[in-house]
């Protein structure tokens, strides 16, 4: 009975860390797909109901979060020594702030969403992204532009232009989104192939 007791726990804390921990190597998507299959067909299946790429959604998350699931924007310091507040409600693997996430939740009924699972944070993602393509007109595929409006805000977007450190940003996301995609056309086939495993 001990024993069964002893497993038990030891299966729940593998499940928690394979759920919670950063992958390995977050530069390549194979890699994280390999450690997290079930993130590839939460990816996926946003991708399918929103038409965001899988690519332009792991890239946003790199930026934003570093895959880190309880990720929050560094304390303010007074004097440069004392921890102030945080600048913004930002958290999770998107780094929503609570008052977009709770119109995303309203808007999907996905009300028990959590910004710290990865199923929400990429479904949040291909819903803002689908948002600023009805508001903004920008492609779903323009990586450097939604990033942009995503970083910024819809209402911001417009100024972007003066912002030198977001469109360095907006560099980098578009860059690593197309590192992701292609390293996806080397692997995607196999990924969709691995559809029935289990764990």
């Amino acid at each position: 009975m001990r024993f069964l007791k002893n497993k038990l726990t030891f299966i729940i804390l593998l499940l928690l860390t394979s759920c919670s921990s950063i992958p390995s190597n977050t530069a390549n998507s194979c890699t994280i797909f390999e450690e997290r299959y079930f993130w590839y067909k939460h990816s996926k299946k946003s991708e399918q109901k929103w038409g965001t790429p899988i690519y332009i959604q792991l890239a946003i998350i790199k930026m934003e979060s570093g895959f880190d699931w309880l990720a929050k924007p560094k304390r303010q310091k007074i004097f440069k020594i004392i921890p102030f507040k945080r600048p913004s409600s930002s958290f999770g693997y998107s780094q929503a702030v609570k008052g977009t996430w709770e119109l995303y939740k309203k808007e999907t009924g996905n009300k028990l969403a959590s910004r710290a699972r990865f199923k929400d944070s990429v479904d949040f993602i291909g819903w803002y992204t689908n948002k600023t393509e009805n508001i903004l007109k920008i492609s779903k595929k323009d990586a450097f532009k939604q990033y942009i409006a995503y970083h910024e805000g819809w209402g911001n977007y417009k100024h972007y232009k003066k912002n030198k450190r977001v469109i360095g940003l907006a560099n980098k996301v578009e860059k690593q989104s197309n590192i992701y995609k292609k390293q996806l056309t080397k692997c995607k086939r196999l990924l969709n192939k691995n559809k029935y495993i289990i764990f």
